[in-house]
């Protein structure tokens, strides 16, 4: 079982990708722990791909039962080729917005009120999150993710994380038995 889950900065890839790993007593490998180095503050330096790459692929062959959550839609062509289903989240826009703002001010605490290089940077982040659902977008977008999806080999299933998680999981468990998949 090889699932990936996909979408815009907080449609809640992770938090889903956690949910089911833990229904199904899988492994869940986040992209954002192979793609950022580790620093304080967070997402500051990125891994180089051939490194990041590498990193997760030995950790998505090491187990059977593997959820990935996140974009991996500049990591090569050969994740098209390596999962049985995708879950492909959607979120409107404001709601979106609404987690992130939330995150980052969880994540950044105080410092996000008085240093002005962390509200530069949260402000940068937002920013190009909020440009998720532009057409004319030319970092990761919904279009982005649209194409990249008709190059996945495997099945897709398109869900709305607006409702709680334990409904989305449940969802997955029924739409899985129902294909014959669990």
């Amino acid at each position: 079982m090889k699932i990936l889950v996909f979408g815009a900065s907080g449609s809640g890839t992770t938090t889903l990708g956690k949910a089911i790993a833990e229904a199904w007593n899988a492994e869940h490998l986040d992209a954002d722990d192979y793609y950022w180095e580790k620093t304080d503050p967070p997402f500051q330096k990125k891994v180089p791909l051939e490194i990041r790459n590498q990193a997760l692929w030995d950790d998505f062959d090491r187990y059977q039962k593997v959820i990935v959550s996140g974009s991996l839609v500049s990591w090569g062509e050969k994740w098209t080729e390596v999962f049985d289903w995708a879950v492909f989240l959607r979120l409107e826009n404001a709601t979106r917005m609404n987690r992130l703002r939330l995150r980052e001010e969880e994540r950044l605490g105080d410092k996000l009120k008085w240093d002005p290089m962390t509200q530069e940077q949260s402000d940068a982040f937002l920013d190009w999150a909020n440009q998720y659902d532009d057409p004319a977008f030319e970092g990761r977008s919904l279009r982005l993710h649209q194409l990249w999806a008709t190059k996945l080999k495997a099945q897709i299933i398109e869900l709305n994380s607006h409702k709680p998680i334990r409904e989305l999981v449940d969802q997955l468990k029924y739409h899985w038995a129902d294909s014959g998949y669990l």
